[in-house]
Parts: C-alpha cells; structure tokens; sequence
C-alpha cells in the first residue's frame, strides 16, 4: 500500500516533518562511515548525514570528518561556501535540533545573529578555530601550486 501525500488546503503537497533530534545524539555519527553535522541555517540548527558526500567534497573527506558530530556552523560559514553547497547540502538533511525555534527567538531578542549562552552573553567560541587556519593554509598551498606549476 503506498502513502498519499499530505495536502495542504491551498492543494500543494506539504512536506512532512523531519525528525528532531540532541546533539548529544548526533554526536556519535563522527567517522568517515557515519558522518552527520549540525549547520545553523535561518537561526535553526538542521541535521545533515553527509556520509555517501564526503568522497565528492572539493575540500577532502578529511575536512568534514573532523567537524563530524557537532555543530559544524562556524566552519562551514569561515570557509564561505558559494549558493549551490548550500543547495546541494539540502539533499542531505535528515532533521533538525530539538528546541532550536525558541533558540533563534533568544538570539534574535538579543540583538546579535550570534547564538547567545544561558546568561545572554554572546556565544564567540569555535570562531576561526583551529580547522580554520589549516583551510586557509591549504588555499593558499593550492594557488601557489597552480600558479606557479
């Protein structure tokens, strides 16, 4: 038996709701055989199981593998990824973490676009960390190697 889609009253398929999960639950997704990561978009933090993507990363699987199983926000925003990551990402989301609406009101409320901690302070750790500067160190190898090769 297969099942109908859900129809909104306008007549257009609604999508269906994906899974919430903790991050202590996709914490132990962290190898290159189970790789999920948490990407805040739109001031919610959504799940993403990027396992069968990691062979096909431009940056290398390793790259991804180290950012496995957190909230990889920081660097995947430090290393500016163009619109179409982003889009492609989509294809990967599997759900996204529990709370996070009530999360994106209290960051809003506090007049930052940075996540801000129990006390209302903004939250700065994990900016332009150590898998940061190892980025810009292998652009940087990678430009000279085909500039001057």
């Amino acid at each position: 038996m297969t099942e109908t889609p859900d129809i909104s009253e306008t007549g257009k398929t609604v999508a269906p709701e994906l899974p919430e999960f903790t991050l202590e639950d996709v914490k132990p997704h962290n190898t290159a055989e189970d790789c999920w990561m948490v990407i805040r978009e739109g001031g919610i933090r959504k799940v993403y199981d990027v396992t069968r993507f990691l062979d096909d990363h431009p940056g290398g699987p390793e790259i991804m593998v180290d950012v496995a199983g957190q909230d990889a926000t920081d660097e995947f925003e430090d290393i500016g990824h163009s619109n179409d990551a982003r889009s492609q990402l989509k294809k990967f989301e599997i759900g996204k973490i529990k709370g996070d609406v009530v999360e994106a009101v209290a960051t809003k409320a506090s007049g930052s676009g940075s996540p801000t901690t129990s006390s209302g302070r903004q939250d700065i750790s994990g900016q332009n960390g150590p898998l940061y500067t190892v980025l810009v160190a292998v652009v940087a190898i990678a430009v000279v190697y085909f500039k001057y090769w």
